[in-house]
C-alpha cells in the first residue's frame, strides 16, 4: 500500500468530526463530490470501511473510529514537528515548559543567565504535552507525577512541598499544615495558577490564593508571604525532560547546564514534619 498523504487524514477527520459531508465540505473550503471520491479512495487503499453511510446519517464504525484516533494522533505530531524544526533553524533560545511554584529557586540562574541559550518560559500545568505538542522544547517536571512516556530527564533536585499563605493568616505562625486544613481556606486552589511565581505571591499577599509550591520557592516570596511546610505531601523530585527523540546540541547544553546549576546550588534545605 501507498503511504497515506495528510491530506486525506485532514480530509477523513473533517468527515469523521462532522458526521456529514456537507458541512465537512464547507469545513474544508472544497466541494462535496471531490471530498466523497477522496474518502471513497481512502477506504478502498487501505482496505477498511470506514464510514457508514445512509441518506440520512453518517456514522463511523469501529474501524472508522480506531482510524480517526491515529489520524488525530498524527496530525498532532506533524504539527509538533513543524514547531520543532522551526526552533531548531533558529537555536538562539529554548522554549521551558515549567509548573508554576517548581524549581523555582533553579530558574533565576537558568533562565536569561550564563547557563545556556537564552530560554523563554512557558507556564503551564501540563508541561508533558508541551513537549509533545512541540510548544515547548524542555521541561520541570516532577517525578512520580507526570507522565515521562516517551521522554528523556535528568534528574535535578528534590523538593518539599511548601503551602504559601498571607503573613497574618491564622496558620502562617504553624511549623507545619495538612492539606485537610488547607482545604477548608476559600482560596485554597490546591495547585498554582499558570502564572509567574510573583504573581502567585501577590495573590497570596493579597489573601487571594493559598497554593502548594516547592520548598525552592520559599526564598523569593518576600515579607508578604508565608511559606509553611505540608507535612502530608511527600517531596517531590524535579527532573528535566524533553522527548526522547530530540538530538539538538543546543538543548544537551541547556541539559548539562541545568545539572551543573543544580549541583552547585547543594541547598541544605530542612526537612518537612511528618505526620
Amino acid at each position: 500500500m501507498d503511504r497515506l498523504e495528510t491530506r486525506e487524514l485532514v480530509y477523513f477527520v473533517a468527515v469523521a468530526e462532522e458526521l456529514h459531508f456537507g458541512r465537512a465540505a464547507e469545513r474544508l473550503g472544497i466541494a462535496q463530490p471531490p471530498l466523497s471520491r477522496a474518502i471513497g479512495r481512502l477506504e478502498r487503499r487501505i482496505g477498511v470501511r470506514l464510514l457508514e453511510r445512509s441518506s440520512r446519517r453518517v456514522a463511523l464504525t469501529e474501524a472508522g473510529a480506531e482510524f480517526l484516533e491515529g489520524s488525530r494522533r498524527s496530525l498532532d505530531g506533524l504539527d509538533a514537528l513543524v514547531r520543532r524544526t522551526r526552533r531548531a533553524a533558529r537555536p538562539a533560545r529554548l522554549v521551558l515548559a515549567v509548573r508554576p511554584g517548581t524549581g523555582s529557586g533553579l530558574l533565576g540562574e537558568l533562565v536569561g543567565g550564563d547557563a545556556g541559550p537564552g530560554v523563554d518560559l512557558v507556564f503551564t500545568h501540563d508541561q508533558p504535552a508541551a513537549l509533545r505538542d512541540g510548544t515547548a522544547d524542555l521541561a520541570m517536571l516532577c517525578s512520580g507525577t507526570d507522565d515521562l512516556t516517551g521522554l528523556r530527564t535528568a534528574d535535578l533536585t528534590e523538593e518539599d512541598p511548601v503551602a504559601l499563605l498571607p503573613a497574618g493568616h491564622a496558620l502562617a505562625a504553624r511549623p507545619f499544615v495538612t492539606t485537610a486544613e488547607l482545604r477548608h481556606e476559600a482560596a485554597y486552589a490546591g495547585e498554582c495558577p499558570a502564572a509567574s511565581l510573583d504573581e502567585i505571591v501577590d495573590r497570596v499577599a493579597l489573601g487571594r490564593l493559598v497554593a502548594v509550591v516547592g520548598s525552592t520557592a520559599a526564598g523569593r516570596i518576600g515579607p508578604a508571604a508565608v511559606a509553611v511546610p505540608v507535612a502530608d505531601l511527600p517531596p517531590t523530585r524535579v527532573v528535566l525532560g524533553w522527548p526522547e527523540h530530540v538530538s539538538r546540541p543546543d538543548v544537551a547544553d541547556f541539559v548539562r547546564a541545568a545539572r551543573a546549576v543544580a549541583a552547585d546550588q547543594d541547598v541544605m534545605r530542612p526537612r518537612n514534619p511528618r505526620m
